[in-house]
């Protein structure tokens, strides 16, 4: 497997290991090596573009999970996000038609599936024809070229399709909403849709993708679609604080937001705001990831578990104070 350093791709390395015994994860670093190795997993020095000792590390193997990829927002170099996403993903592919593996599961996203402004997407939509940013615009690319690869190559492809990843461990993504409310106790809101899905039922959907997945399909990975106001008063109850948002409304925010984003481009260093993180906030995300619920039998977490087991993790590790009640 590849990214198994990463959020997704360390859960999903642990329980291959759990459940499987030999695994063999690549890690570029000394340290990613490390933690491979600390889980139980057979560590495979390299990159992407290291296709010879892709190939090499594949031989033998059942399936190869390509989970890697980067995910980043205000990216300061798309070009090079673009080039893993996109390159990386054909590299894998055929390194494992070359080492003779005949599946391949790819770690795509949701946002491939570039639904319009207010519809809720699933695996059938058609893409608006625009990208609301560079992320999205690697990984849709990235699918599209991965499914070309797979059938060029004569390999069988799945793609699972996970909308925001959340539970223990994560602090991207909508668990920076999450932090903000706990910690602000009086945050300022724009009551948008998101969509979410627990750690563990992403990790589930990649092991039923593997061994019941159809060749060529895609499998949107979403348990819940809830809107911001919704979501952090659940928040507050399964947490046990006191949370009074504020809300504005998106016509103030897109007023206030764009400029603002604008300026912080401008600044040195990372970007806390760009133009590409406001349009993808307004624009939302409602999301139906039934079709793995009836095709391969996915059953989803309950957001207050979800929610509730990664306020636990958040006070385990000093994010929010231990005594917040």
């Amino acid at each position: 497997m590849t990214g198994a350093t990463g959020f997704v791709g360390g859960d999903l390395m642990r329980r291959l290991v759990a459940e499987h015994g030999e695994v063999r994860a690549l890690a570029r670093s000394s340290r990613g090596q490390s933690f491979v190795a600390e889980a139980g997993a057979t560590p495979v020095p390299g990159d992407l573009f290291d296709s010879a000792e892709l190939r090499r590390a594949m031989e033998g193997c059942r399936t190869v999970f390509h989970v890697a990829g980067v995910n980043e927002m205000c990216s300061r170099r798309p070009g090079e996000m673009i080039r893993v996403n996109v390159d990386g993903t054909i590299r894998v592919i055929e390194a494992a038609a070359e080492a003779g593996v005949p599946r391949v599961v790819f770690t795509s996203s949701a946002a491939t599936l570039g639904e319009a402004r207010g519809s809720v997407g699933d695996e059938t939509s058609v893409h608006r024809g625009h990208y609301l940013s560079h992320y999205e615009e690697s990984k849709h690319r990235a699918e599209a070229a991965a499914f070309a690869a797979a059938d060029r190559v004569g390999i069988e492809l799945v793609s699972v399709n996970p909308s925001s990843v959340q539970g223990p461990g994560r602090v991207g993504g909508s668990a920076r909403l999450f932090l903000y409310a706990l910690r602000s106790r009086r945050p300022i809101l724009v009551d948008l849709s998101l969509s979410v899905v627990d750690i563990a039922d992403c990790t589930t959907a990649h092991l039923l993708a593997a061994n019941r997945g159809e060749s060529g399909r895609r499998y949107l990975v979403s348990g819940a679609t809830i809107g911001v106001a919704e979501a952090v008063g659940l928040l507050g109850r399964v947490s046990g604080i006191n949370i009074a948002p504020r809300y504005v409304s998106k016509s103030v925010a897109a007023v206030f937001g764009r400029p603002l984003a604008v300026v912080a481009e401008l600044l040195p260093g990372e970007a806390p705001l760009c133009r590409e993180m406001v349009r993808t906030l307004l624009h939302g995300h409602r999301y139906d990831g039934s079709r793995i619920e009836r095709e391969l039998g996915l059953r989803y977490t309950p957001l207050a578990e979800t929610l509730a087991r990664t306020v636990e993790w958040y006070r385990s590790e000093g994010l929010i104070e231990d005594g917040d009640r």
